[in-house]
């Protein structure tokens, strides 16, 4: 680990005050609007990051990670490491601030992220899963000049998500339990740690797909663990290989526990958004509901944050016709 990354730490609310008068002009505040399933299921609002600009939540991090870097930083160009979303975010942050952008990119990313991040300006180069997950690891990649923006373990990264949880109180100050879907960690800790400073009693749970679920096996341990049976799934934006353990760190103050939902959970909750709500929103964006709907969180009220809605129409399409009654 490069000596000059900051020790983990706890992001305040000032910090996370102050970030959302920073990415006012970029994000919006996304509506919370309540699922009507009926009687016999949880009382459940979906959070809807999917009408962010990018489609992600992943714009309020960056909008806030590259408003805080120096002049000097900003010369330099920026890059990240992304499946998709985060790149969205960096490059569309980094555009708007007149700064160059290069993305590491997953090459079994969705055709449709990686076309939608060299819209917004940025040089991708493409690698593989493992190799873009040690270069999280690493912060660097060779080849790859510029200054860096981790797209999770970042506390500016960090502070921005956190705006979401300012947002979900103030539209929902009954809510008993939050859900997010985790892949390196940054939307829960983010979340968390906003709504946990307002109302620490709210339940916090991380749902993952049983694909990839390093955090569920890493609370049971005790500390961070990998996952080495991970899969590739069209939950393409959550799940990991492992857990890194400056995550674990920054995770386990907040995080209640994890719900592990199964691929085939995830479709259903995908299709119940779109019948129901009228709602697109990508495999990662569904887990919060699949996990709701297990029962595991309670009867609510439960907000799911719908993380994105990046997915590409064909797979979307496909899916709701292999779930259809």
């Amino acid at each position: 680990m490069p000596a000059a990354v900051p020790p983990v730490r706890h992001i305040t609310l000032a910090e996370i005050e102050a970030a959302r008068g920073r990415i006012a002009g970029t994000c919006v505040r996304t509506p919370l609007v309540r699922l009507e399933l009926g009687a016999g299921f949880p009382d459940i609002r979906l959070k809807l990051e999917n009408l962010q600009p990018i489609n992600a939540y992943k714009l309020r991090g960056a909008a806030n990670a590259v408003a805080m870097l120096s002049d000097a930083d900003r010369a330099k160009g920026v890059w990240t490491i992304s499946a998709g979303n985060a790149g969205q975010g960096v490059a569309y942050a980094a555009r708007k601030a007149g700064v160059p952008c290069t993305v590491v990119a997953i090459e079994t990313a969705p055709a449709s992220k990686l076309d939608r991040m060299r819209a917004l300006g940025a040089r991708l180069v493409l690698v593989s899963y493992e190799g873009a997950w040690n270069a999280l690891d690493d912060r660097a990649y060779p080849g790859v000049e510029g200054t860096f923006i981790h797209p999770f373990d970042d506390d500016d990264f960090i502070a921005g998500h956190a705006t979401m949880g300012l947002e979900i109180l103030e539209d929902a100050p009954d809510t008993a339990a939050v859900i997010c879907g985790v892949g390196g960690g940054g939307l829960i800790t983010g979340v968390g740690s906003a709504v946990k400073a307002i109302n620490p009693v709210i339940k916090l749970w991380a749902a993952e797909p049983e694909t990839a679920a390093p955090l569920s096996r890493s609370l049971a341990a005790g500390s961070a663990q990998k996952f080495p049976e991970w899969q590739a799934s069209f939950v393409d934006g959550a799940g990991g290989q492992s857990v890194f353990p400056r995550m674990y760190q920054r995770m386990t103050p907040l995080v209640d526990g994890s719900i592990v939902v199964t691929l085939d959970q995830t479709r259903r909750a995908m299709r119940l958004m779109a019948e129901k709500a009228r709602i697109v929103a990508e495999g990662a964006g569904c887990l919060p509901l699949a996990a709701a709907l297990t029962g595991a969180a309670g009867q609510g009220p439960i907000v799911c944050v719908v993380s994105g809605g990046n997915i590409d129409m064909t797979t979307f399409c496909d899916i709701m016709a292999a779930t259809a009654d």
